[in-house]
């Protein structure tokens, strides 16, 4: 990548070629010269061609040049001449790299160059401007950042900061600014201003890095944004005190020790993040719960009971939904065993073994323990991450099948050996994949589920069907299914989906400002050059420019309105302004509160709830809080303010709050998705909940992926969307019942029972059984609603059991969990008093036992927490 982008920049700024030209020139001459190469240490014919065509493969594929620019440039001359010196070094009379080594050598880049090939297909298909078209890699600048990851960020790997590193500062008069490392360019097409312009490239921006006053070696707790996390996880860092003058400020930091560091890379990374799932696949598997360190989820288990409690505590008191978890399999340590015996037979086997033991040992290595080091992973991961050391898995398995050979071969050293003996024992060994299939077969049977594809469905499906919607996701599991819904099933494809991750990057801006199958283009009017890369990417927000813009208004109202409009709040007005143009070349959001005019017959046409009876005149967008605005929120504002109401938006309810800035207050909910409107629907007497509409869209509009199938497979991940579905049948029934439409409320507390049965979905607190017992209570079905309490109450009590068995730090440890069941038992206590006194106080003599024991045990009371 690195040595076609210096062919591409030669031949499209210095020759002034089409885009792509030094690109294909590249590739010709570089398939060329390889071939030429092998061609040369293939015949042996003449040493000083096949040296050149050698030193140009290496060359060509850019193997010696480190770094960046001209200082890549030398570093690859420099090994290139010393590798020409090797090439022409003799043993004697012999060469001590052979024809043949070098024809090895080459064949090895050609199988790299074959398998690089391959991304052909994302240049090809990015090219073609698919709606779906991640990083947009259409030039070799592009794919090289695409294939390097840029946009998940670098971590440090032998060298570089902790996570309490402080950067240094330099001091620039009387303010100090961070000291950057300026890395590498990068590269983006430049827009043209007119057709006959030619094709080129300009630098957008430079990479660059923070450089810490305090750096480590091998440093693995590194990222600041985690700091919580590495304390709690290893029980506290004492670190070591370091002096430091942060521009004049003396300070302490507290570096954590090369010890403590190590510690947390075999405990954490190696141990928890590697051994762990590994043990999975060969020992056994606890649940299919994210574990995060705790006793209860996601550690790998034996299945022999004595050394699982000893381990994990008592397993026989966890709650029934954990012991019943799909999940759970237990292989009794077999596959491991053979694994072993596999392992040593082959390395033990005289040289021949031995060779063989390495081969497999680095396929193993380098899949498994090598991708932990490079990965240098922070505590708390979004998901599990064992599919990443898939490779890993499959080389162990290579012994676990070596282990049967090796099984036969002892018993024939034992002189017990004949085709019945071989037989009986591959049938043994048999007998463990037999084992593991049989535990695993339930917990990877997706037959019969279609929950991706439907959920996916149900977010498009919340929204209006006129109107040409937006609806603003965030993160892979709230937008890949909607998507898959538009691409491959044809759903809801007049919407278009927005991914707020991405909205950060011009590439995405670039597909937005698109149409995608029956979707319209969003309304961004900025120019191209106002949103690429490197441009308006954080925008100060500062209140205290607020008064002065007001004071001008009043002095010079007439230069005032010729130059900030009639509102210089207005949000257009402020994007245009303040952040495109950069008044006085400060690119700041000038304010604290934006405001956007409300077209009111635009809204009174929209079909969105009216929130209220009147319509203000104008929508106010407070950023109190907030010290800036990023890309994507300018580009949210950009949208809201160009929408006018003609145009849905919506922002998925599982987008978190600090996504989409303060614009909770003009939520309305109306399914899957929060409706943005130009109400205040907090405000006493408005409302923030589309009773009809979600009423519509639950009873008549969402599909549920087969849950009503019993045994059906639900992972940790489809178990949290069918809550989701879940509570939201629970508040809909409590509004419904609010505005009196009680026998609405009943037929869809009916449906929800029905479509989520509890059999496949579990009644408890996180699934909103506790609202939908209360439900029940207010509309009479006492007996509905006791079922319902007893699941709850029964499951929060069942964790208590569990957490009071466990001691010293274990318990200690899990109080979090306690207060919160305890909450949840007390909270059932309440809607029982509802239904029957007397079955409730039975529930306390159960709830205060609980408590009892918790506190007797060191856990703390339950106050305001």
């Amino acid at each position: 990548i690195k040595v076609g982008g210096w062919f591409e920049l030669f031949f499209v700024n210095v020759l002034g070629c089409p885009f792509n030209t030094g690109e294909i020139i590249y590739i010709i001459l570089l398939v060329a010269i390889v071939i030429w190469a092998i061609y040369e240490s293939y015949n042996n014919k003449n040493q000083k061609r096949e040296n050149i065509s050698f030193l140009l493969s290496v060359a060509m594929l850019g193997v010696p040049f480190y770094g960046f620019g001209i200082s890549a440039f030398i570093i690859g001359v420099i090994v290139l001449a010393a590798l020409w010196f090797v090439l022409k070094w003799k043993r004697g009379k012999e060469l001590l790299v052979s024809s043949r080594i070098k024809h090895t050598a080459l064949l090895c880049m050609l199988m790299l160059m074959i398998g690089y090939s391959s991304y052909a297909l994302i240049v090809i298909r990015s090219s073609a401007n698919p709606p779906m078209d991640q990083n947009s890699p259409e030039d070799i600048f592009t794919l090289g950042s695409y294939l390097s990851r840029d946009q998940y960020g670098d971590s440090p790997l032998l060298f570089g900061q902790a996570y309490t590193s402080q950067v240094q500062f330099d001091r620039d008069g009387e303010y100090c600014k961070p000291r950057m490392k300026q890395g590498a360019p990068i590269y983006q097409r430049k827009e043209k201003a007119s057709a006959d312009e030619k094709d080129s490239y300009f630098i957008v921006r430079y990479k660059t890095d923070y450089i810490y006053a305090q750096n480590m070696v091998f440093p693995r707790m590194w990222d600041a944004a985690h700091a919580s996390a590495y304390e709690s996880w290893m029980g506290g860092v004492d670190g070591t005190q370091v002096p430091y003058d942060r521009c004049g400020e003396p300070i302490t930091v507290k570096m954590p020790t090369q010890m403590e560091n190590i510690r947390f890379f075999l405990s954490y990374q190696c141990n928890f993040m590697y051994w762990r799932y590994f043990m999975w696949n060969f020992a056994g598997r606890q649940n299919d719960i994210q574990g995060n360190g705790e006793l209860e989820h996601g550690n790998w288990i034996s299945g022999i009971p004595f050394f699982d409690n000893w381990r994990l505590g008592d397993q026989s008191k966890l709650p029934d939904d954990l012991k019943d978890n799909k999940g759970h399999n237990v292989f009794y340590c077999l596959p491991l065993l053979l694994g072993l015996i596999g392992l040593f037979w082959q390395a033990y086997r005289g040289q021949r073994g031995i060779r063989q033991f390495w081969v497999v040992f680095f396929l193993f290595f380098m899949t498994g323990l090598a991708i932990v080091i490079y990965l240098n992973q922070t505590p708390m991961q979004p998901r599990e991450r064992d599919y990443a050391y898939a490779g890993s898995f499959y080389a162990f398995a290579i012994w676990c099948g070596i282990g049967v050979a090796a099984i036969i071969d002892l018993l024939k050293r034992l002189n017990i050996n004949g085709t019945a003996v071989s037989a009986i024992v591959s049938i043994l060994c048999l007998l463990v994949p037999i084992q593991m299939a049989s535990q695993t077969w339930d917990d990877h049977d997706r037959s019969g589920r279609y929950t991706c594809r439907d959920f996916g469905q149900n977010y498009l499906m919340s929204m209006q069907d006129k109107g040409n919607p937006i609806i603003f996701t965030n993160g892979d599991n709230d937008t890949f299914p909607l998507w898959y819904n538009q691409e491959v099933e044809g759903a809801r494809t007049d919407a278009r989906v927005c991914n707020l991750s991405y909205l950060q990057t011009d590439w995405y801006i670039d597909q937005m400002c698109r149409q995608a199958y029956n979707s319209p283009s969003v309304p961004i009017t900025w120019p191209r050059l106002d949103y690429c890369s490197g441009t308006n990417e954080y925008v100060e927000v500062v209140p205290e420019l607020k008064q002065q813009i007001l004071d001008f208004y009043k002095t010079n109202p007439k230069e005032a309105k010729a130059t900030l409009g009639d509102n210089p709040f207005e949000v257009k007005n402020v994007l245009k302004h303040w952040v495109r143009d950069g008044k006085d070349d400060m690119h700041v959001i000038p304010t604290d509160t934006l405001y956007l005019t409300i077209d009111k017959e635009a809204v009174r046409k929209s079909g969105m709830m009216m929130a209220s009876d009147s319509i203000p005149d104008q929508m106010i967008i407070s950023l109190k809080g907030k010290n800036a605005l990023y890309k994507g929120d300018l580009m949210m504002l950009e949208m809201i303010s160009q929408c006018n109401w003609t145009r849905p938006v919506y922002v998925a309810i599982t987008v978190g709050q600090e996504n989409y800035m303060n614009l909770g207050d003009n939520f309305i909910q109306e399914g899957l998705a929060n409706r943005i409107t130009p109400f205040t629907t907090n405000a006493p007497g408005m409302k923030n909940f589309d009773t009809e509409r979600v009423y519509t869209n639950l009873m008549t509009r969402f599909k549920f992926g087969g849950l009503d199938k019993k045994g059906i497979y639900l992972d940790e991940t489809v178990m949290r969307m069918c809550y989701t579905h879940r509570r939201l049948f629970a508040q809909l029934a409590l509004n419904l019942i609010q505005e009196g439409k009680k026998d609405k409320a009943a037929k869809a507390l009916a449906y929800a029972e029905k479509v989520i049965p509890a059999y496949n979905v579990p009644m408890n607190y996180l699934s909103g059984g506790i609202d939908i017992a209360k439900a029940y209570a207010l509309l009479g079905n006492k007996a509905k609603a006791k079922e319902a309490i007893n699941s709850v109450f029964k499951n929060a009590h069942q964790y208590m059991v569990w957490y009071n068995s466990l001691s010293g730090s274990r318990f200690m440890q899990s109080q979090q969990d306690c207060m919160m069941h305890l909450y949840v038992m007390n909270s059932c206590i309440d809607i029982a008093h509802m239904i029957d006194n007397k079955w409730a106080e039975s529930l306390m003599k159960q709830f205060n036992a609980d408590a009892a024991t918790y506190q007797s045990k060191g856990g703390r009371l339950m106050g305001e927490e």
